[in-house]
């Protein structure tokens, strides 16, 4: 048996592994959903970037967990891979689902494809928030309607600061045993940094074809691939 510690990316919170803690806990593991500060039930909460890396922190250590996998997904890379390496021998691996990844001294809005002045003023314009994706967002990704309606009203404004703060790293990423899962949907290859360290000998590739949420789109799939994880 594995435990798992499971973070969502961006607008999400806990509920959105609903159907891979199932079928991990079916399969005899131990899964815990987490949801971040300022995030679905806990909106309101004031969250910069370092408080959710010990959100993460946190949970493992409540539990109580050893030999624990650390699963983010998307944004939600960026604090986990923080986070990873804040709990020592705790670790068993980290697992990074078609994720960001920490940079030291960087923040998701310094690395934002647009430019991080073109994120930063669109969080400005929103109250300091990253406004969730609407139904259209998600064509292309692998989802029926029905999932997408499901996401769409879950999803809650992700706190700006979370995103615009830098990453604090001890050590390189590339030293802590790692498995990269892509969706090929969200696009053929990883980015470059991902693309980097996946040359570290404790990094792993494994490629799903399906779309950015494979939580929603694939939640079966998934947990087998998190089960096999060694």
């Amino acid at each position: 048996m594995t435990d798992f510690v499971l973070t969502a990316g961006a607008w999400l919170g806990s509920w959105a592994w609903a159907d891979v803690v199932q079928e991990l806990r079916a399969g005899g593991h131990g899964a815990h959903a987490l949801t971040l500060s300022g995030l679905a039930e806990r909106q309101g909460e004031s969250a910069g970037q370092q408080d959710h890396v010990q959100d993460v922190v946190d949970e493992v250590e409540r539990l109580g967990l050893r030999e624990v996998v650390l699963v983010g997904h998307s944004y939600a890379g960026i604090p986990v891979g923080q986070a990873a390496e804040r709990i020592g021998d705790r670790l068993k691996r980290v697992v990074l689902v078609d994720s960001e990844v920490p940079t030291h001294g960087a923040s998701m809005s310094s690395a934002w494809w647009q430019g991080q002045s073109v994120f930063e003023a669109a969080l400005a314009g929103n109250g300091g928030f990253w406004a969730p994706l609407t139904a259209p967002d998600y064509e292309g990704q692998g989802l029926t309607d029905d999932q997408v309606a499901r996401i769409v009203a879950g999803c809650t404004p992700h706190p700006g600061r979370t995103l615009t703060e830098p990453a604090v790293l001890a050590r390189p990423l590339g030293e802590l045993p790692a498995t990269y899962i892509k969706c090929l949907l969200d696009g053929a290859e990883p980015n470059d940094t991902v693309t980097e360290l996946l040359k570290s000998e404790h990094w792993r590739l494994v490629q799903m074809d399906t779309g950015h949420w494979p939580m929603f789109s694939r939640p079966r799939e998934l947990a087998r691939i998190l089960a096999q994880v060694r």
